[in-house]
């Protein structure tokens, strides 16, 4: 299968794509103690500007029971909002355009992440089939405390200001992550929530919370330059759900509704657990630009392009380790590998210092 159809320019929703290979979101743990974005990273970033667009990592919206890995950035404060700025102009001034993913971290976050503050889910389930890195070393998940619907106004907000962060930070839009079991997803997955109430129960309780803060997110950039991230399969962070296609026809049919500018859908288990179709589940419910994640190679991207499923592909490990991904795939030139050794070790080796491609 040629691939020359990835090379060809996309819009979703204002944002116009060069080409439509996009860059996932990549959680590296690059930022300093106080989730500040560093140099390093603008760095990073900028030597992946040729993607069609790049969705920046994993970002705390809000400040205090959010991290969980200890080194991911924040987008609630000054200092972050100047330090994103630095990144965002990097990747502008090579002619890139990005997104900023925020995201809350739920139940995947531990107290010893967060100045001794209980981690918060919809209900209090924790996370049995792992445990989490923390300053003293591997540690069980601790069980959550449950949100009091009360309290959920106060997430939405935060995240609206995130968003609202974003756009001083001279991003091109945000992605909402409501992916791979952190709060937004264990809202919406009913393995992990076990609630009554407005955001329990029935799928449309329980998308509620990812609705709201995808209009929050809207009324600050308008819809056009919004995107959502799920992942109604992945088993990852201990989740599950009854009825992910169900659940993938529902939210896609609601995101639709808001002309989001794009639903990025991960098709599939990191684990191979859970196994069903939900990529015509979204194709046949979102209107709007279907971007598909997890697994693909450039020639099966270029078959799903062709095929009218998808507007674009979003490519993960393979950006981590090709800053000219799109270079190389227009060559025919063989990918590198990455070193998983090096995915969150901190500093530049295994970061910043794979090379392009030899001429």
């Amino acid at each position: 299968m040629p691939t020359s159809i990835l090379h060809t320019p996309v819009t979703l929703g204002s944002l116009k794509l060069n080409n439509r290979i996009i860059m996932a979101p990549l959680t590296r743990c690059r930022a300093d103690a106080s989730h500040v974005p560093t140099d390093l990273m603008a760095e990073y970033y900028a030597q992946r500007a040729s993607a069609g667009l790049i969705i920046a990592e994993a970002t705390m919206a809000i400040e205090g029971n959010s991290a969980f890995g200890g080194r991911e950035p924040g987008i609630y404060s000054e200092a972050q909002v100047a330090a994103w700025k630095k990144v965002t102009d990097a990747v502008h001034a090579k002619g890139g355009q990005i997104v900023l993913q925020i995201w809350h971290g739920g139940r995947a976050c531990h107290s010893l992440l967060n100045n001794g503050a209980q981690p918060v889910a919809p209900s209090p389930l924790p996370i049995t089939n792992d445990e989490t890195h923390t300053p003293q070393g591997k540690k069980p998940y601790e069980t959550p405390r449950m949100l009091r619907d009360d309290e959920l106004p106060g997430i939405v907000e935060g995240f609206r200001k995130a968003a609202e962060n974003a756009r001083q930070a001279g991003f091109d839009g945000v992605e909402i992550h409501g992916a791979n079991g952190y709060l937004i997803d264990e809202f919406l997955r009913d393995g992990s929530n076990k609630r009554s109430g407005p955001y329990g129960g029935p799928v449309e309780n329980r998308a509620r919370l990812l609705l709201e803060v995808t209009d929050a997110a809207i009324s600050v950039w308008g819809a056009d330059r919004v995107g959502v991230r799920i992942s109604p399969l992945n088993s990852f962070n201990d989740m599950i759900d009854s009825d992910p296609v169900g659940l993938t026809n529902y939210v896609s049919e609601q995101l639709s509704q808001r002309g989001i500018a794009f639903l990025h859908l991960m098709r599939a288990d990191f684990f191979g657990i859970q196994k069903a179709d939900v990529v015509s589940a979204a194709h046949a419910s979102f209107r709007g630009s279907l971007i598909g994640n997890m697994g693909y190679t450039p020639e099966e991207a270029s078959q799903a392009i062709t095929d009218g499923i998808l507007a674009g592909v979003a490519f993960g490990h393979h950006y981590i380790s090709n800053p000219d991904l799109v270079e190389r795939i227009q060559a025919g030139h063989a990918l590198v590998e990455p070193n998983a050794g090096t995915f969150y070790s901190g500093g530049a080796r295994g970061y910043t210092d794979y090379p392009t491609m030899s001429v």
